[in-house]
């Protein structure tokens, strides 16, 4: 069993000398905040997956000082504008804890209003940097790495084991994929790599020929495209379909099986970011079979990180005895929780001071292979 996990499970069973008294107040409520709704609701099913597996091994092993967590589901269908909408919707159910949001752009929405109300929000997936930047937050964390560590390890694979002549980097506008790909475009400048095309696509058209004849006569070989599962399919669909047979190349929100049925035979070989592969270390096996026998997979880009969001609000309620935001946002401040992903600290403005995001190779079946 997970270190952290044991830590939660002890002091859950042992209960707390100074703590909140089992059965004399009311379950304690986290939120999970992401898409119910919307073309990426399966990175909402990812977190949704780790969020309740590691409520229901803390509920099993008796809750939190005899407390039971109770999970409330909210959508924000992966939208910037009802970022906010969901946030506060959070505030007026008295919730004081939040798992989430997972899309970058209702993150920078919705965070705002978390810190300003003292709800504590630990997003297991958003990983633009304006999230946190400059914003002062006291009560917003992440679980996740942030695309300026992202972007930096996909231009590093790309420029020594890849060495395209004619790079496109491409994005969809948006917080998250924009802010990748700019990430990736600068590091290979500075490599000298020539990015002979950097433009943005509109997210949910069908139809991207023109980008692609753009790049065929730009002689383009190899694309990166910062954004989501259902674009980047057609991309490399479509430019199968169009004789632009190049390696194409993606952070870990195209990291999701439903990019396989959108893009066919042309998804094979697709180079991606991801967060490690936690579920392969043998300290997890005990969680990875908890996921397994509620049908749920550990290895997707973003369930364990999820899980280990969970673990750092329970086992800071379990450090400080208190279900105080407050309290539970100092303690994650200013120390080291111990979780399914290895020991987790932040700094001042809620990022996590270490995180690896590893390369991998993508399959036509669904699997992936790492190559880094």
């Amino acid at each position: 069993m997970n270190k952290s996990f044991r830590f939660t499970l002890l002091a859950s069973a042992m209960g707390i000398a100074m703590g909140m008294g089992v059965a004399q107040a009311e379950n304690i409520k986290i939120a999970v905040v992401g898409p119910l709704t919307g073309p990426v609701t399966q990175y909402g099913d990812m977190v949704r997956e780790g969020v309740r597996t590691a409520v229901e091994m803390t509920n099993a092993a008796g809750g939190v000082d005899g407390k039971q967590i109770e999970l409330v589901e909210v959508d924000d269908a992966c939208e910037p504008k009802q970022g906010p909408i969901a946030a506060n919707s959070v505030v007026n159910q008295k919730i004081g804890f939040v798992v989430g949001p997972v899309c970058s752009g209702a993150t920078v929405g919705g965070a705002a209003v978390y810190d300003e109300q003292g709800v504590v929000m630990v997003t297991p997936s958003a990983t633009a940097p304006n999230v946190t930047d400059g914003k002062n937050f006291t009560f917003v964390f992440r679980t996740i790495g942030r695309d300026d560590q992202q972007g930096p390890a996909a231009a590093k694979y790309i420029i020594d084991s890849v060495k395209p002549k004619k790079v496109a980097v491409l994005h969809d506008k948006q917080s998250y994929g924009q802010g990748i790909a700019s990430a990736v475009q600068d590091n290979l400048k500075k490599a000298n790599i020539d990015v002979v095309l950097f433009e943005g696509i509109n997210a949910g058209e069908s139809d991207y020929s023109s980008i692609i004849t753009k790049m065929k006569s730009q002689g383009v070989d190899f694309v990166y495209y910062g954004g989501y599962h259902p674009e980047m399919g057609l991309l490399m669909r479509q430019a199968a379909e169009q004789g632009l047979n190049v390696k194409f190349m993606g952070p870990e929100g195209a990291g999701n099986p439903e990019i396989n049925a959108i893009a066919g035979d042309a998804v094979e070989g697709m180079l991606l970011t991801l967060p490690a592969d936690y579920s392969s270390l043998p300290e997890n096996q005990e969680i990875v079979k908890a996921f397994t026998e509620k049908g749920r997979n550990a290895s997707g880009a973003f369930q364990l990180t999820s899980y280990a969001a969970t673990q750092a609000i329970i086992n800071a309620m379990l450090a400080t005895n208190s279900t105080d935001p407050e309290k539970v946002a100092e303690y994650l401040h200013a120390n080291s929780v111990p979780t399914v992903i290895g020991d987790l600290s932040w700094n001042e403005q809620g990022d996590l001071k270490d995180f690896k995001f590893d390369i991998y190779t993508w399959h036509k079946d669904g699997s992936k292979t790492a190559v880094q």
